[in-house]
């Protein structure tokens, strides 16, 4: 009697693991062998737990079949070194002004402590990842950018437009099996420094030139809303014309990550999601699921595709 009831104890406990898995597998046939571009930041970035389930999110990607390659910025870990080091955090235009003092601190920041963590959090699962800089192989490249405030360009250091990028180093990495963890840092195109770019334009830049399946950008919020701050119904799916739209009603935050997924689509990548960084194991609950969380943005003509 006891050996019979354990035994279906066991089933019933292994049933649900098991109708999990079946319900991913259309999402790994559709996904296996294709790059998946994340941009990683919020508090996925700085909550320990967090940390730890984004490692293995992306580490099940490319045991799952995918090509994962994981692109950071590190805004709190920056305002906090610069703090340190006595140089004040200003912003205008929504972006960081950038001394050449700032931009020493930026790189080392960036490369040599945001970098290297995930680097080791992803590694504590096999020898994986391997950390690199735009700088490293000519991967992105920049020129000064300077934005418009009440019409007239303004001067914000060393902030950098993306002008080229190159994939060579990143799919030599991924046809190695290995997990490009890409700091948003840019090399000059004209005078031989270098240049802090925003880490959701690098990440969009990066899956259009590498021709991903999906760009996955996490953030501090479920989505894109409907018609914040009256609403907190989140937008499921939008198509690039919708997008379009709604971005000059969006909130300052919201518009770098929301004009990556319409440059990412508008330039060959299947889907861009917003995702809530917020909820552990997000990732694989946006890619591998029915519901899916967060906001897709598809382009134009593949609307009425399914998720």
């Amino acid at each position: 009697m006891s050996d019979s009831s354990s035994g279906t104890t066991r089933k019933h406990t292994a049933l649900p693991k098991a109708q999990i898995l079946i319900e991913a597998l259309p999402w790994l046939t559709r996904h296996h062998g294709r790059t998946v571009v994340i941009k990683f930041g919020g508090n996925a970035m700085v909550n320990e737990d967090l940390k730890a389930a984004f490692a293995q999110d992306v580490v099940f990607l490319r045991h799952a079949g995918l090509k994962p390659v994981v692109v950071h910025g590190g805004g709190p870990q920056i305002s906090a070194a610069l703090d340190r080091h006595g140089i004040v955090s200003e912003f205008r235009a929504g972006l960081r002004v950038t001394s050449e003092e700032a931009m020493d601190v930026v790189r080392m920041v960036l490369a040599g402590q945001v970098q290297r963590e995930l680097v080791g959090l992803l590694n504590q699962h096999g020898p994986l990842a391997v950390g690199l800089t735009g700088e490293d192989a000519h991967t992105i490249t920049a020129t000064r950018h300077q934005p418009e405030i009440d019409g007239r360009p303004v001067d914000i250091g060393r902030v950098g437009e993306i002008t080229e990028i190159d994939t060579g180093a990143i799919e030599a990495l991924l046809a190695d099996g290995r997990i490009p963890v890409v700091s948003s840092i840019a090399r000059s195109q004209d005078d031989g420094h270098v240049y802090n770019v925003n880490a959701d334009t690098a990440a969009a830049a990066l899956a259009a030139a590498l021709g991903a399946e999906t760009l996955m950008v996490l953030t501090d919020v479920e989505g894109l809303y409907e018609d914040w701050p009256d609403s907190d119904e989140v937008i499921s799916r939008l198509t690039a014309s919708q997008l379009e739209k709604l971005l000059p009603e969006l909130s300052s935050g919201m518009v770098p990550k929301m004009e990556g997924c319409l440059h990412a689509v508008r330039n060959g990548v299947r889907t861009a999601r917003v995702i809530d960084g917020r909820v552990q194991h997000s990732i694989l609950l946006e890619i591998f699921t029915d519901e899916g969380i967060g906001t897709m943005v598809v382009a134009d003509e593949h609307e009425g595709e399914p998720s």
